[in-house]
């Protein structure tokens, strides 16, 4: 299941369907079936890596993905992110997500043979929040923000990622409803990481 957005430069398929998808006005909308996720926990307990995926292959050079990530949140750990992919044990995930105590969430997630997540703040606006995935030289960037043009460094690391995309997931209950718009792509070098410019 192959689509496009305007103005994304990108073909992505859909490697691991959502239980409902559909593309409406330059959006994307999904539906993850119940109890799926992308997860190695740290402890070596098993993995988890049935979490609804849309992937395209990273393009050449720096480049930015963003979206603004909305979700009708129902159960602990329900997300929209924003995805890199190598393989099942390499891959990075920006979240917006619901955490235990039923707040909405920045978290990030870099896995090189196991996950090392970390929760970054919450989240009070009902419009959801911009997430962005950045290459710059050998490194990726993330950064999430309250408007699209301002914002605010999560992590920056290294991974051997081939492919980025769009995930949903519902760890722990039977599904939510995710929106990704106002998604945008720029191959404009960002100049200082820690203010996202």
């Amino acid at each position: 299941m192959e689509f496009t957005l305007p103005g994304v430069p990108l073909e992505f398929t859909w490697t691991v369907p959502p239980a409902e998808c559909g593309l409406r006005n330059g959006s994307l909308r999904a539906v993850p079936p119940a109890r799926t996720d992308i997860f190695v926990p740290p402890d070596g307990s098993p993995s988890t890596m049935n979490g609804s995926r849309a992937l395209a292959p990273l393009p050449d050079g720096d480049f930015s993905l963003s979206a603004r990530v909305r979700v009708t949140f129902r159960d602990t750990y329900d997300a929209g992110t924003l995805l890199l992919w190598a393989d099942e044990k390499h891959w990075a995930k920006l979240c917006f997500e619901r955490s235990p105590a039923g707040q909405p969430m920045v978290v990030s997630v870099v896995c090189r043979d196991l996950a090392d997540d970390a929760n970054s703040w919450p989240v009070s606006s009902l419009d959801g929040v911009w997430l962005r995935i950045s290459r710059v030289g050998g490194a990726f960037v993330f950064h999430a923000g309250d408007d699209g043009s301002r914002w605010e460094f999560v992590r920056q690391f290294a991974l051997p990622a081939t492919h980025v995309g769009f995930g949903v997931q519902a760890p722990s209950g039977n599904g939510c409803d995710v929106l990704f718009d106002h998604v945008g792509f720029s191959t404009a070098k960002l100049t200082d990481l820690r203010d996202g410019s």
